[in-house]
This record gives structure tokens, sequence and C-alpha cells, in this order.
């Protein structure tokens, strides 16, 4: 999608939290934006000409940054709400119906996840992909992303299924980098590369970031890992559950980042009362929050922010209460809400540009009203934020200074085609695979026909 010059608009009069130490939030101020930059942060800011967004009774803040959720699911959005068997999970989403993907349904997939993450005041989002069947899938995820204007990392992997050749991996990588990765866009590839050193020398190579989906007792890092350069912070290790205490040295070491799913995690069972994002504190790093999947949950980071605080607390007192020492103490809106933004920016690579409302920076920023039944009155701005705000409170959403939702609406998006859409895509799934889902049922109780 082509950057057009918007002159200057300026949220007026809102409750400003900028999640920068050193750009002070405002009970009452105003956020200036030229072009696509923060141009100014302050009080009864004045900007002749200037587009004027009023923000009064409502919280201006850094647009919220999903850093994992494999996309490509869209169409299967909660098909299976209460699996928790990962590999009966990987039987349907990759096997069964994954395997049967054309280029259109990653394309209507990853547009879908684009459009309801945008809704729901996510800006920034690594989109995981475990199913690069081919270099015509990759292009339809990437024109999907380009499309909707959604800033995103789309990371390219080898599908799941065992139909899926991965011949094209990693030399496509090189086509890649020179089509997306050169220049100011808002799009950018990296490699999904799980544990194969060989693709990771590629994706250095070419300067790429590299996600690694990690579960301590169903992947090992071997000693090759700890050699120098091997590890840095070009990498991100997702999930990093039941982590032995000497991987979590070594990953700290190397300074990677970190992205834990607490609702996934649950689903899976994959956590445990070591608790993935306390171990990442513990050791110094600093974890983001991502959603991880369309086939339980949706584009709903609010829903993230509410299961890391609630988890966190549960986890520690659980400890604390069996008699262990030292525990943690219990995690705080603030920490919350930089696991939502600041975080994730950083696992990004794109720290530098978005996860703060300071001047210069990218102008990644969300407006949520705050006169609603639910939320009012404000007496905690980050508060509000983390355990009241839901998507439907998000009424300005802007990326690179393009409004991409405003006054609660999505602009320029034809929602009723994408519904036909979509459906129409889940329907041919259902139809060429044979699957057929239990609409009032328990997933477990869908199956394919004989």
């Amino acid at each position: 999608m082509s950057k057009q010059n918007n002159g200057l608009t300026l949220f007026k009069s809102g409750t400003v939290v900028t999640m920068d130490p050193k750009v002070r939030n405002l009970s009452r101020g105003d956020v200036l934006v030229d072009d696509d930059r923060i141009a100014a942060v302050g009080v009864n800011l004045q900007a002749d000409g200037a587009e004027v967004i009023d923000a009064t009774g409502s919280i201006v803040m850094p647009g919220l940054v999903d850093a994992h959720h494999h996309m490509w699911l869209g169409v299967m959005r909660r098909m299976m709400p209460d699996v928790d068997d990962l590999f009966a999970y990987i039987g349907v989403v990759a096997e069964t119906l994954g395997a049967h993907y054309r280029p259109l349904e990653m394309y209507l997939s990853t547009k879908l996840t684009a459009v309801a993450s945008l809704d729901a005041g996510i800006t920034t989002i690594i989109d995981a992909c475990h199913s690069s069947r081919g270099p015509e899938h990759t292009d339809a995820a990437l024109d999907a992303l380009d499309d909707t204007g959604i800033r995103a990392l789309h990371m390219v992997g080898a599908a799941m299924d065992k139909k899926a050749s991965a011949a094209h991996l990693p030399t496509d990588l090189s086509r890649l980098a020179g089509n997306w990765n050169q220049g100011d866009g808002l799009v950018r590839v990296g490699l999904f590369g799980q544990l194969k050193l060989d693709w990771w020398k590629v994706a250095r190579g070419l300067d790429m970031r590299i996600l690694t989906e990690f579960i301590g007792d169903l992947a090992k890092l071997g000693p090759e890992f700890a050699e120098a350069g091997v590890l840095g912070p070009h990498n991100i290790f997702n999930h990093c559950t039941r982590v032995p205490q000497q991987t979590w040295k070594l990953l700290a070491d190397a300074g990677v980042n970190v992205t834990v799913n607490p609702r996934s995690d649950a689903l899976f069972g994959f956590d445990d009362e070591s608790f993935a994002y306390q171990q990442a504190i513990d050791h110094g790093l600093t974890p983001a929050l991502g959603i991880d999947l369309d086939t339980a949950f949706g584009s709903d980071l609010f829903g993230e922010m509410h299961a890391l605080f609630g988890q966190q607390r549960s986890a520690m007192r659980y400890r604390r209460f069996r008699g262990e020492e030292r525990v943690p103490a219990p995690i705080s809106v603030d920490a919350v809400l930089k696991a939502a933004t600041v975080n994730g920016a950083r696992a990004a690579g794109l720290e530098s540009e978005i996860g703060t409302l300071t001047p210069g920076k990218q102008a990644d920023i969300i407006m949520v009203r705050t006169d609603g039944v639910a939320v009012f009155p404000v007496t905690n701005a980050i508060g509000t934020i983390v355990q009241a705000v839901e998507r439907s409170d998000v009424d300005t959403v802007m990326v690179a200074g393009e409004i991409r939702k405003r006054a609660g609406r999505l602009v320029g998006v034809d929602v009723a085609k994408l519904t036909a859409d979509v459906t129409a895509s889940r329907d041919y799934l259902l139809e060429v695979s044979g699957y057929r889902p239990d609409l009032f049922g328990s997933s477990a109780a869908a199956k394919a026909a004989a």
C-alpha cells in the first residue's frame, strides 16, 4: 500500500500514555502527527491546518504489538476452541485442512486476521507462518498484509503437513528480502526457521530475524547453539515453556527475544507454575505478548493482557503458598502494557521506530474511549487499558500516519465482501477435506467424513 502524505493530524485533549520514561504522561494533552511521524507530545499544542481528532474522554497511546500470531489460520476461527492435544490440533489444521490451502486461503486468512487486528488496536504483528507451501502462498500472504496497511513481520516457514514440500526454502528468502526488506515499507520478511541451522545461516546473510517455537521438553538446544554468533538479538523464541535453567541462561546471555502466548500456552498445557514470562523476566529478558491462534481465540490482545495478569499472579502465589522462598513479586499493570507495546516492538526489531509515543518515531497510535459504562470513571489510566478496555472501545487506529479505524469503524474495508469470501473459503476447505466440525459440540467431536 503506497504511503500518502497526510499533512498534520492533532489528537487533542486526551489522556496521553506515552510508554516512554523520557516523555511524560499527560492527564490532558495532545499528540501531533506530521505525515508518518510523531512531531510532538505536549499540552495545548497548536498546528495550523491540522486535522483535529477530539480525544476528550479518551486515552491516546501507542498501538499494540501482537508478537506472535499464525495469521494463516484466519478462516478456521474457533474451529478447535478447547483442544488440549497439540498433535490432534496439528492433525486438523495442518494435515486435514491446511494441506488443501490454495494461495486464496492464505490471502483471505491473512487479510481477515490483519483487519481484525487493526479493529482491536493492534498496529504491528509478527506473522508466524508455518504454512509457506510455496512462493505463491507466501506472496499471497504478503499481499494481504500490504493491502490492509498493518505493520507486519512475516516469518516464512515450512508447512507442517506431510504433503507439503519445503524445496523452495531457504532459497526463496533472497527473492523475498529483495522485494520486501528494502526501503521503508510496513511489511518485512523473516524466517520461521525452528532449529535448522543451515536455514538460519541463509537468513542471517540476508539480515533477517529468525523465529523458533520452543517448548523445553519437546526440543533441546545442542552445544552448537552455544557457539559464538549463532544466537543473538536476531532470534525470537516463542512459548519458552518448561525450559531448563541452563537453556534460559544461554538465551539470556545471547540476548534473544522471547514471546509468550498466555491463553494458548494454557490451552495446550505447555506452561507450569515456573511460568515462562516470569522466567524470562528473572533472566533479564523482556518478554512480549502474542495471541497465537485463531482456531481457539482471535485478534484480541486485551485478552492476552488479562490472561498474563491473572496467570502470573496465580503462578507466583501458588509458589509462595507451597513454601517457596524469594518468589517474584506480583505483576503490575504497567509491566503487562509494556509486554503488549514496548517489548513487542523490540521483538520485531522496531524499538527505534514504534512502541512508544516519542517524537520522531512512527505514528502508530490508537485512541480508546473511556466513556463506556464498563470503563468510566478513569482513576488509573494504565489499569483502565489493561483491565477494562475492550476492542469495542477502540475508536481510532493510525499506522504510520494513516487512519485505519475512525469513530469505531474500519476505514476502507468492505466487511460484507470479506465475510462472503472468508465463508466461501472455509466451506471449500470443509468440502475438499471432508472435515465436519460440530457447531454446538466440543472440538473433540469434529471428525473427518468417512
